[in-house]
């Protein structure tokens, strides 16, 4: 499916003032750029007029956990950010981390990040990544709540971590389900008054969950697009919202993803007809031009970094050429760029 891409293809110049450090205030004032046989520059409170009756939203409802710590191996600073929980035995917990300075990390280091909160090294994982090992009893979920804050990504400049703010401001209206180490971003737009007029429009909206991991918003350093791995993310789709959006398709309607990672969610899930089935596992689906989409007709979702897997996923989408002029013109408009920038609606190339 990738072929002869190169990573390269997917870049793109922006300029460093574009990259959004706060979301706009009320959230659905955020400009929206409509992606299409041609552009058009709204705003997301449009949003119902780009919907139509008898459509299904598909929205993902994990919840971001505050999932970076900063801990003492003696007298060293350690910082981790928990990626996921991996086994859960009578010794403990462990889960799967990404830690600075990780080099220096050994098995059998302990990692002390309160009286009440702490962690052994147990190995190396995949990737890069550490296992850290929780003594039985500790509720790790329960204690990044009391020490733990949100992993904003690296763009955006927040020397001190995370603060008040970002805690209500990088996580969507309806985030349900705790499991995320990112948010998906394209739901930081929308509000409990947006979704009621969608609804209002005659459109269903149905959540599903797929838990965003950190490998989700980082560059792709392989040369060539095939090389690239992707990491696996969980999620699941219930019955009920599987046969929600069977139901509105089979009455003509659209499946619009809020996100892409609604997207590659249903895309998982979807049989070569576009029916979506019942799911929960990981997927670690990677979509790059070229791939036959099924069950997606239309898309929600923000700016994205050059050479990304979700720059490949929209021009997969909608046509790299018309991505990439769709973001020269919107650098051009001074849209805001990444996680707490503004959004794109995206047409599927070739769609009705």
């Amino acid at each position: 499916m990738t072929g002869g891409l190169k990573t390269g293809d997917f870049d793109f110049d922006l300029p460093a003032g574009a990259i959004a450090d706060r979301p706009a205030v009320p959230r659905e004032a955020a400009r929206l750029l409509e992606v299409g046989a041609g552009l058009h520059d709204r705003i997301v409170a449009d949003l119902p007029d780009l919907l139509r009756p008898g459509d299904v939203l598909a929205i993902n409802d994990t919840r971001v956990i505050p999932a970076r710590v900063v801990g003492r191996r003696g007298r060293a600073r350690i910082e981790a950010t928990l990626l996921r929980p991996l086994d859960r035995t009578d010794e403990g917990e462990v889960w799967s981390a990404l830690a600075r300075p990780a080099r220096r990390l050994r098995p059998g280091d302990a990692i002390k990040v309160s009286d009440d909160f702490r962690a052994e090294i147990e190995g190396r994982a995949e990737g890069g990544e550490v296992r850290l090992r929780f003594p039985p009893g500790t509720d790790v979920l329960a204690a990044l709540e009391v020490h733990g804050e949100p992993p904003l990504p690296p763009y955006i400049a927040r020397p001190e971590g995370a603060d008040a703010r970002d805690r209500e401001d990088y996580q969507t209206v309806y985030a349900r389900v705790p499991g995320a180490v990112a948010a998906p971003t394209a739901g930081l737009h929308l509000t409990e008054g947006l979704l009621s007029r969608i609804e209002d429009c005659g459109v269903e909206i149905v959540a599903v969950t797929l838990h965003v991991g950190a490998g989700t918003f980082m560059p792709v350093k392989a040369e060539r697009v095939a090389d690239h791995r992707m990491h696996a993310e969980w999620g699941e789709i219930s019955p009920d919202a599987a046969d929600a959006i069977r139901r509105r398709r089979a009455a003509g309607g659209r499946v619009v993803a809020a996100g892409t990672t609604s997207l590659r969610l249903l895309e998982s899930a979807a049989d070569e007809a576009g029916c979506v089935a019942p799911f929960r596992g990981d997927t670690a689906l990677f979509i790059v031009p070229g791939y036959r989409f099924r069950a997606v007709d239309a898309l929600l979702t923000n700016f994205h970094l050059p050479r990304s897997t979700l720059f490949m996923l929209v021009a997969a989408f909608s046509g790299l050429a018309r991505m990439k002029a769709a973001y020269a013109h919107a650098a051009a408009a001074g849209y805001r760029f990444y996680s707490y920038g503004d959004a794109t609606f995206l047409h599927r190339a070739g769609a009705g």
